[in-house]
């Protein structure tokens, strides 16, 4: 039975932490379709509206060679959940030629039981924590028992990469960096994520997000339809030392703007695929 994916993009991104994107950028593989339902996500076209083209496993896998040889320091699987059991026969495959950290960019929202499938495929893990209020999760995102299922995902994650390991030039070899998109209104929330990310592990390294903009979904919403205060992002970075954790990366809030959610073009990925 033939393997194929629903893809919307596959290009060099310069707009993930520095670890992960370094000079060359990351070799993206955004898959269409999301295991969750964010209103605000600004991916909507792709998450929401399943924007992408079919593609067979072999175009993937030579694409992942192409990206690898245009520079890209890792091959960077983007909302890859819904595709869990189809990446593990290709990246098996992929695997045995690719000389790149293969990262696995989740929503932090999956089993256990589909992670331990990934075990020895997946160099760094590059999960989101978006919610510790169940209550929010279900208003904003439509997902039941997230923070439980979260935290589970990411010890899993942790027992897979149980060390975080950098090259000479500092980029991510192995490892877990969890990543929280602070939410307008939602301080609690966000303190929440922080101290339960680190009763997992202290040493993770934590990406405190503060790139959120309301996009045309929800720019009519009561809470989510404004940015981010700098007052709310101070408080989540002062949740971040005051739990504890000392690996992580902040952001400044000028770039939660438009301009960094990359382009889905499906006639450039059929001409990156030499697709006809």
């Amino acid at each position: 039975m033939e393997i194929t994916y629903r893809i919307a993009r596959m290009g060099l991104h310069y707009f993930e932490e520095p670890c992960i994107s370094g000079e060359r950028g990351s070799g993206t593989v955004f898959f269409s379709g999301c295991n969750l339902r964010c209103a605000f996500c600004q991916n909507f076209e792709i998450s929401h509206g399943g924007k992408g083209m079919e593609v067979a496993e072999e175009k993937l896998i030579f694409g992942m060679k192409k990206l690898a040889a245009a520079g890209a320091h890792n091959i960077n699987l983007v909302t890859p959940s819904n595709f869990t059991n189809q990446l593990i026969h290709t990246l098996k495959v992929a695997k045995s030629t690719l000389k790149v950290p293969v990262v696995w960019n989740s929503s932090g929202y999956e089993t256990v039981e589909n992670l331990k499938k990934l075990e020895g495929l997946v160099d760094i893990f590059l999960p989101d924590f978006k919610y510790s209020d169940d209550s929010l999760a279900w208003e904003y995102s439509h997902a039941k028992n997230y923070s439980n299922v979260a935290r589970a995902a990411i010890a899993e994650m942790r027992r897979q990469q149980p060390y975080d390991v950098f090259d000479g030039d500092g980029m991510m070899k192995r490892g877990v960096i969890v990543r929280h998109l602070v939410l307008p209104g939602a301080i609690e929330n966000t303190r929440g994520v922080i101290r339960d990310i680190a009763g997992i592990d202290k040493s993770l390294y934590v990406s405190v997000m503060g790139q959120y903009f309301p996009t045309p979904a929800v720019k009519d919403h009561p809470t989510l339809g404004r940015r981010l205060s700098q007052e709310e992002y101070d408080a989540a970075t002062d949740a971040f030392f005051a739990a504890g954790l000392a690996n992580g990366f902040s952001q400044e809030l000028d770039s939660a703007i438009e301009d960094y959610v990359p382009s889905f073009d499906l006639v450039a990925l059929r001409e990156f695929l030499e697709l006809r």
